[in-house]
């Protein structure tokens, strides 16, 4: 699905620099896994990692919602989010998108991975809300996990993990324009993964839409 900001026009993105700054926001623990295979070239990006908890050694320990004092406006290329936004309590999305949108080049992107609210409503209705959907490296996974947070890992303490809102593609594509990104794309995709491309107004969007593709991305319907 695609969203288009009314009024803006966007402008050819310049030249790529030798190596571009990717911020990892809700990184989690050190390892080039965490990154979309499109970050995988580290002669082209260079990793800038960022999470609220401090035990995975980040880069920087800060919350998405206000990375003001750490990350200066229209500094980095892209931006990376792989199930970190619904770990955010609904109040603060917006101002974390915003944030995403102030430490983005204008011609820069912001790449998102969060679980699919739909996907998963029909897996309740079709199976039940605590039946197994899928395996992960953290264990068995259920509705009642992609809903609430992982429930093993809440429950040995780390409330890090604890879901505090939900989207839908319709919703996130919504509130990326309203946080000022002029373009954003979405998919559906299986594995109750929803995703987003949000860019910035002087981005090239055919040129990363066709990188992405070529990593395993795609976002054609």
């Amino acid at each position: 699905m695609s969203f288009e900001s009314s009024g803006r026009e966007r402008a050819t993105a310049a030249a790529a620099l030798p190596q571009r700054k990717v911020l990892h926001v809700g990184c989690g623990p050190r390892g080039l896994h965490r990154l979309h295979p499109v970050f995988h070239d580290l002669t082209r990006w260079r990793e800038i990692r960022l999470d609220l908890d401090p035990s995975v050694e980040p880069d920087i320990v800060c919350s998405t919602a206000d990375m003001r004092g750490h990350i200066a406006n229209g500094t980095v290329d892209a931006l990376w989010s792989s199930h970190n936004i619904e770990h955010l309590y609904d109040h603060d999305v917006s101002r974390a998108l915003s944030e995403f949108a102030r430490v983005l080049r204008p011609d820069g992107f912001a790449l998102i991975r969060c679980p699919d609210l739909e996907s998963v409503v029909t897996a309740i209705l079709q199976d039940g809300l605590e039946t197994i959907a899928y395996h992960s490296p953290a264990g068995p996974i259920t509705p009642l996990d992609m809903l609430y947070g992982h429930r093993a890992s809440v429950a040995r303490g780390n409330d890090f993990m604890a879901h505090k809102t939900g989207f839908t593609d319709l919703r996130l594509g919504r509130l990326l324009l309203e946080a000022g990104f002029a373009h954003v794309n979405t998919k559906r995709a299986t594995g109750f993964d929803l995703w987003a491309i949000a860019f910035m107004p002087e981005a090239n969007p055919d040129e990363t839409l066709d990188a992405l593709a070529c990593a395993g991305l795609s976002f054609e319907s």
